[in-house]
């Protein structure tokens, strides 16, 4: 049987304000360059209202979205901070930016707008203490921020080699494993004879459980296993 990172190739998909958010995201910062819409970080379109415009990468990093250089250093790692800001998010239907931010979380009069490489959810740790059912925490929040795990339900898709899982409705209903936690839960996959390329199903605490695919219908169909 061929590793599982040979049959799905799955990549990279993990958690992300050690400075003081007033000066990470300051007012009056430099413009978007480049491609896409124009905009200031904390520009005032109305009174007294902020816009400010993050991404998201398939670690699950948060970032400002102009930062110059994305990586570890750079992303925000404050938990409240965290917790705050992805339970609040969802899709964005404010009439701005909808299609180049699809995502937006709000606070009070301040909007933050968001994009990100894959889906805004991203799963980083199994929580499975043995004190009750299993949970997936997602974008740094630990267990503030989980839903339940079902192992049912994980969708291994061909077409880019990354696994998803039931994420909260706000955000579109599916988000992203990570991809160390997706390979430890590839180890658990069953495939049928032949060399097949996906799983069928799963073992999972010594039950093995058919492999639902229902969450590929909110993939473009292109995108389909």
């Amino acid at each position: 049987m061929l590793a599982v990172s040979a049959r799905l190739r799955l990549r990279a998909g993990t958690f992300p304000l050690a400075l003081p958010l007033a000066l990470s995201r300051g007012v009056g910062a430099r413009a978007a360059s480049g491609e896409g819409p124009s905009y200031t970080q904390g520009q005032s379109p109305e009174p007294k209202t902020r816009e400010y415009f993050y991404y998201i990468n398939h670690q699950g990093q948060l970032f400002l979205d102009d930062a110059k250089v994305k990586n570890f250093i750079t992303c925000f790692k404050d938990r409240q901070f965290l917790v705050f800001f992805f339970s609040r998010l969802r899709k964005n239907q404010s009439g701005r930016y909808e299609d180049t931010f699809p995502f937006v979380s709000v606070c009070g009069r301040e909007r933050n707008f968001v994009r990100c490489d894959d889906l805004p959810v991203v799963f980083t740790h199994l929580l499975a203490d043995g004190l009750g059912p299993a949970r997936l925490s997602y974008s740094g929040g630990g267990e503030a921020l989980v839903v339940p795990f079902e192992p049912a339900r994980l969708l291994p898709l061909l077409s880019n080699g990354r696994l998803y899982h039931p994420a909260p409705k706000l955000t579109g209903g599916v988000g992203l494993i990570c991809s160390s936690l997706a390979f430890e839960l590839s180890t658990c996959f069953q495939y049928p004879p032949g060399g097949a390329v996906l799983p069928t199903h799963i073992l999972w605490q010594g039950q093995k459980y058919p492999l639902t695919m229902d969450l590929a219908s909110l993939f473009p169909e292109s995108c389909e296993p």
